[in-house]
């Protein structure tokens, strides 16, 4: 899809207005069908077995994540001495893509295919492992949540990658669109406790250990700026970054009735390739690094869906594009399945 025409192409959308300024839409785009993923996994299957081949464990992903920790550990060495502004320069310009990159990572992992799911627990761990240059702790708490986004797809108080009414009626100006986008990392932070919320269980407490001692280890070591470079860089490349275009590009409906969408440019490259995702909500249990693959196997799947061409541009049209903003997202009802 073009990226002018993911950002016109729904322009018959209602419309209202609050204190002047036009918006298209006051709720979110409710649907009464399944999400698609699950129809096309099973038609995919039946005509294209060898997928199956595609699942399971990636043993490339284990030494990427530790080369990626390892250098942002080493970083900090290297920055305990710079001024502030350099501190604040690095933490966007690197230290927060790889950063992001891992938060990718750990997307990646929660899916267990880095041990494989006979090692269920190894994933786990390796995930806080992953999540060390991040800052604070976040892994357990995304698996928790993650294996519902999948599950129930835009589900009614169970996706919480859904914005809230709040987030749809208040950020609906460019301005407070791009506010939104600066504040993302919170708003993923806190919507899960009032949207959707759950107990506090071992990992995530066994999370918050192992990362606040990270965290002391390297302020013992090297002093605060370390700190800030390292919680600066995450929670500012989740906000306003070419590479947190995919948090939108993702979900948010550009084009009217669809609700997933790919991106396959370089960007995926530094990303595990979530830009395919698509592919990835067809089948989670295959690692990033191979869902190119599943696009080459079946491209009539694929290749007449709409798809996005730069992040960057979908960051842009969703500041811009009063057709575009929080509320811009398919949501259902969805029954409960019973836990395993």
């Amino acid at each position: 899809l073009p990226a002018r025409e993911s950002a016109t192409s729904y322009q018959s959308l209602p419309s209202f207005s609050i204190m002047g300024i036009s918006t298209k839409r006051d709720d979110f785009e409710w649907v009464y069908t399944d999400q698609p993923h699950t129809q096309r996994r099973k038609e995919m299957l039946a005509k294209y077995p060898e997928i199956k081949s595609l699942m399971g464990p990636d043993p490339n992903l284990k030494w990427i994540v530790f080369g990626m920790v390892l250098t942002q550990t080493i970083s900090c060495y290297f920055v305990q001495d710079l001024s502030w502004k350099w501190i604040i320069f690095w933490a966007y310009a690197v230290g927060g893509a790889v950063n992001h990159s891992l938060t990718l990572a750990i997307h990646d992992i929660s899916h267990n295919v880095a041990f494989g799911n006979k090692l269920a627990k190894w994933n786990r761990l390796f995930a806080m492992f992953a999540n060390l240059p991040i800052g604070m702790p976040y892994s357990a708490s995304f698996k928790k949540y993650h294996i519902d986004h999948h599950r129930y797809l835009g589900g009614n108080g169970l996706d919480v990658d859904i914005p809230t009414d709040i987030e749809g009626w208040f950020f609906c100006t460019p301005f407070r669109k791009a506010i939104w986008l600066i504040l993302q990392p919170l708003f993923y932070a806190l919507r899960p406790l009032y949207v959707n919320p759950k107990p506090v269980t071992s990992l995530e407490i066994l999370n918050a250990v192992v990362q606040f001692a990270y965290d002391f280890l390297i302020y013992y070591l090297w002093g605060l700026k370390p700190i800030v470079y390292l919680i600066a860089g995450s929670l500012l490349c989740m906000g306003i970054h070419p590479i947190s275009g995919h948090f939108i590009a993702e979900h948010y409906m550009f084009l009217k009735g669809h609700e997933t969408y790919s991106y396959y440019g370089p960007l995926n490259w530094i990303t595990f390739n979530v830009g395919y995702h698509v592919e990835h909500h067809d089948f989670p249990s295959i690692p990033g690094s191979k869902l190119p693959l599943v696009k080459e196997i079946a491209p009539e799947y694929y290749d007449h869906l709409p798809q996005h061409t730069s992040w960057v541009r979908v960051l842009w049209d969703f500041v811009f594009d009063d057709s575009i903003g929080p509320y811009t997202r398919i949501k259902r009802e969805c029954k409960l399945v019973k836990e395993n």
